[in-house]
């Protein structure tokens, strides 16, 4: 996959490195061909389940459904959407805990394709670089966008930061819901599951870690 952004190039050569890419194969194939490929598969799936596509209720499902899967809540697995992120010198020596929590995020659990909704805190202590506020949650949103486990968003997003901001200095932790476990399975509504992937400072340093976990709601 030929990708242009440079700071996608960076992200994901470290979660390459790091044994924490998505797994994902080259296909060749282009988002207008999957597009295509989607809404034929899954009109198959709806006929298979006795569905009658010629309702105009249903006629459109399919194409709704590629649309979706490629432009939106899978469109994490593309790197060309990777955010545009520019990283600036910490000419004010910021050297405390930057921290940004309740950051929204909407995923799909990678084992039955249902919605995974939590929040996330996200925090860093600089060292000669610093990010725009807004980078980070627009981060958190692109790795969210992907088929995902909960672990493993938690941690990519961690190998992001580090790599961006040079440090490892990085803390991540997400509070969620699994619709795998509220609407099926065990049909569980009031369980939620947290996950936190610590770095450098936050993982050494109890006084340090017990300040950013403090932090989350």
């Amino acid at each position: 996959m030929s990708v242009t952004n440079q700071a996608a190039l960076v992200v994901r050569d470290a979660l390459i490195s790091r044994g924490l890419e998505t797994p994902v194969v080259e296909n060749g194939l282009s988002n207008s061909d999957k597009k295509q490929k989607i809404e034929q598969h899954f009109g198959d799936i709806m006929a298979l389940m006795g569905l009658d596509l010629s309702d105009d209720s249903l006629a459109e499902t399919p194409r709704r459904i590629a649309k979706m899967y490629i432009d939106e809540i899978f469109s994490g697995l593309d790197y060309e959407n990777f955010p545009k992120i520019t990283v600036i010198e910490n000419k004010m020596k910021v050297d405390e805990m930057v921290q940004v929590s309740d950051i929204s995020l909407t995923s799909t659990c990678e084992h039955h394709f249902v919605t995974i909704d939590g929040r996330a805190t996200v925090a860093y202590i600089p060292k000669t670089k610093v990010i725009g506020l807004s980078k980070i949650n627009r981060i958190v949103r692109f790795f969210a966008r992907r088929p995902q486990v909960q672990e493993r968003l938690t941690q990519q997003i961690l190998c992001a930061l580090q790599a961006l901001l040079e440090t490892d200095n990085v803390a991540v932790s997400i509070d969620a819901v699994h619709y795998c476990v509220k609407a099926r399975g065990v049909q569980d509504e009031s369980s939620h599951t947290r996950t936190t992937s610590l770095g450098g400072n936050f993982k050494s340093k109890p006084e340090t870690r017990q300040e950013f976990l403090q932090g989350i709601r």
